[in-house]
């Protein structure tokens, strides 16, 4: 077998948060396709590296009062770390806000320039006069100019589906400051990708992509292809266009770019040439594997670009779709937008695995995570099947035969079976058709499970613990289980080291697969995977909901201050929309499950006919405030905002409180004179 040179990106995480199920369904599967390059004994080399620039970027860390650098240099460190507890094997991960990223970006895009693909011309753009920037569509809200809906984004009202420029919005807002944008002109940089539309059409139809992609992107080579402006004005972080003090490149011109300073950052460190990876004309290969949302970005504007500046283009885009959770989109509210984090104080990494390998196909459908199947599935596969196979065979061996295997098998024909499954099960992975690979492997555990009941060794060991036939049915099912964990081995890479040390054998590579293990010892065995518990999934997702509601109940999302430090002025109209009442709190109690929250039982008055009218109200004060002292206190009660469901019940409008938190929040004190439901003015 010829020994492939193949370099494998994944797509970008962003550095302006964590890493959450999403992402780690990419990169599960780009590292078992990866793992499995190298146990075959190819050379693979896989690189990523954090997204770093960015208004997004910039506005973050101005809001946490740190630097962009400090910002994206602790999220790398996280994204590093999670990554890493789920055994993603990257042999570099970098950043994007690298020398090596500048010094490729600068040279690429001087040779788009020379090369007459760069475009310059002015255009009009809103501007936020207070923040003193260009706003990009995510930053403007307004009513839709269509529907008249309140609130909608600036590119496409999610009310009636319009599409509209962020100019056509009524009375629009920028969502960072407040202001009203005004519009303002600037010279932007345009990459003139009309150009390559030939180019684009023969590649996009050279077998680079799934069928599905190419239809989809022949849609769009169809029409008129547009000029892509990369460049954005200061502020901005990112790097500096060249020769145009001012100007920056837009995030994605350098991300993409981002694989190959990742690389090269690699090369310096290791005896790999830079230009063999990345230069026509060399036996090498380069796969991208990116989610379907930026299909655009890899396969239009990347291969044209690379192609302009005299690089390869990708042999492969390999597009995957969307992960939803128990059928839905992943939401925070319900608990399913998962962070890794999370995911790892509750349940093994390897259940994630394991299960997204088993669902996974090479097509663009999005994947659904059940959670009651995730449970299900993991349980009776790995530990009802290929576990239980070692842990029903392990025992006789070492009490009856010192941990010694035969040197000979009870069933040649089983384990031949099993080893003729090779090489449709590398197919199936080479073709990232993962889920069939794994229905044939547990195929073949079943039949390995069926031979030990129809053996039954534990009624032979009742009778003669030290018989031949014992030790040649229990190796039999030893060398099932070693098989089944090769091939399993680029899916479940801890499991795999863990059995490895249980069969006392060499990290297995996939030629083992065509080899036994006869007459050698064995160590004593230990249970290789528990079961999946649903209170821990369940746990998990309560966890998320609460992390959540806290972030909710704990802060609100406020506009720019100015130089006195006091919020941007509104007018009177919108102040006499609050109902704010003052309100006792007749009683107050702990939250189970709730580290910032108090539940409270509030006296707002009488209502018309007399009668008291109570509400109750969950308030994240609990770091000032014991239940038992707050009984009797009044508060500011905002009366008419709309209910909001939490996972602790309904809360039904907000009480207002002073202070920096922590221990200083300051409720009103009783007064003998006051009366709830009294409104403040």
């Amino acid at each position: 077998m010829k020994k492939r040179k193949i370099l494998v990106t994944q797509a970008l995480p962003y550095a302006n948060g964590g890493i959450h199920l999403g992402h780690l369904m990419e990169a599960i599967q780009t590292d078992i396709w990866v793992r499995l390059q190298k146990l075959r004994g190819h050379d693979c080399i896989f690189v990523c590296a954090d997204d770093a620039h960015g208004t997004a970027i910039m506005l973050s860390a101005e809001s946490q009062g740190i630097s962009s650098e400090q910002l994206i240099a602790k999220v790398n460190e996280e994204h590093q770390r999670d990554y890493a507890a789920f055994s993603i094997g990257f042999d570099n991960f970098y950043s994007t806000h690298s020398n090596e990223n500048r010094e490729l970006s600068e040279s690429i895009y001087k040779a788009l320039d020379a090369n007459g693909h760069i475009d310059r011309r002015k255009i009009k753009q809103l501007f936020d006069p207070e923040k003193n920037l260009f706003l990009a569509d995510r930053y403007i809200k307004g009513a839709c100019p269509k529907c008249k809906t309140e609130d909608q984004y600036g590119d496409n009202c999610e009310a009636c589906g319009s599409t509209y420029s962020p100019a056509e919005l009524i009375n629009p807002r920028s969502t960072i400051s407040g202001a009203t944008p005004i519009e303002k002109e600037s010279e932007h940089f345009f990459f003139d990708l009309p150009q390559f539309s030939d180019m684009l059409k023969e590649w996009t139809r050279s077998g680079t992509l799934q069928d599905a992609v190419a239809n989809k992107l022949s849609e769009w080579l169809d029409d008129e292809l547009q000029q892509w402006d990369i460049s954005r004005d200061a502020p901005y972080f990112g790097f500096e266009i060249p020769g145009a003090p001012g100007k920056f490149f837009y995030v994605w011109l350098d991300a993409p770019i981002g694989y190959m300073a990742s690389f090269k950052n690699f090369c310096e460190r290791e005896d790999y040439n830079f230009d063999e990876f990345w230069k026509p004309g060399h036996d090498t290969e380069l796969y991208h594997f990116i989610g379907k949302d930026i299909i655009n970005f890899h396969t239009l504007f990347w291969p044209a670009m690379l192609s302009s500046a005299g690089y390869r283009t990708p042999t492969a885009v390999f597009v995957h779709g969307f992960l939803t959770v128990d059928g839905t989109k992943m939401s925070k509210s319900r608990g399913t937008f998962v962070n890794a984090s999370t995911y790892l104080d509750h349940l093994n990494p390897e259940y994630l695995r394991y299960y997204l390998a088993a669902k996974l196909s090479n097509g663009i459908d999005d994947l659904d995570l059940n959670l009651e199947d995730f449970a299900q599935r993991v349980n009776s596969d790995l530990v009802g099947k290929v576990v239980n196979i070692a842990s029903r065979c392990a025992g006789f061996i070492g009490k009856g035969f010192d941990g010694f295997l035969s040197v000979e098998l009870d069933n040649e024909e089983l384990i031949k079976e099993i080893q003729a499954g090779k090489d449709e099960i590398t197919q199936h992975l080479e073709q990232r058709e993962y889920s069939k690979a794994i229905r044939l492997i547990m195929a073949l555990a079943d039949k390995a499970n069926q031979y030990i009941n129809d053996k039954q060794p534990w009624v032979i060991a009742k009778t003669d613990s030290q018989s031949v036939e014992l030790q040649q049915i229990c190796s039999t099912g030893i060398n099932a289980f070693r098989l089944l964990i090769c091939y399993l081995k680029p899916v479940l890479p801890v499991m795999a080291k863990e059995a490895e040390s249980f069969l006392a054998v060499d990290p297995l590579v996939w030629s083992d697969i065509d080899k036994l293990l006869l007459g050698s010892k064995i160590n004593k065995f230990k249970p290789l995977m528990t079961r999946v518990e649903a209170d821990k999934v369940q746990a998990m997702v309560n966890a998320t909901q609460t992390e959540y509601e806290q972030q909710q109940s704990s802060s609100v999302s406020a506009p720019e201050q100015d130089d006195t430090g006091f919020e941007p002025e509104i007018e009177f109209g919108d102040f006499s929309k609050v109902d704010l009442r003052l309100a006792k709190i007749i009683s107050a109690e702990h939250i189970e499950g709730a580290d910032k929250l108090l539940k409270l039982n509030l006296d707002i008055g009488l209502d018309k006919s007399g009668k008291p009218i109570t509400r109750t109200v969950f308030s994240g004060i609990k770091s000032a405030y014991k239940p038992e002292d707050l009984e009797g206190m009044l508060t500011a009660y905002v009366a008419n905002l709309k209910p909001r469901k939490m996972k602790f019940g309904i809360s039904e409008g907000m009480i207002l409180a002073a202070g920096p938190g922590g221990e200083e929040i300051w409720l009103l004190e009783p007064h003998s004179g006051a009366q709830a439901g009294l409104r403040i003015s």
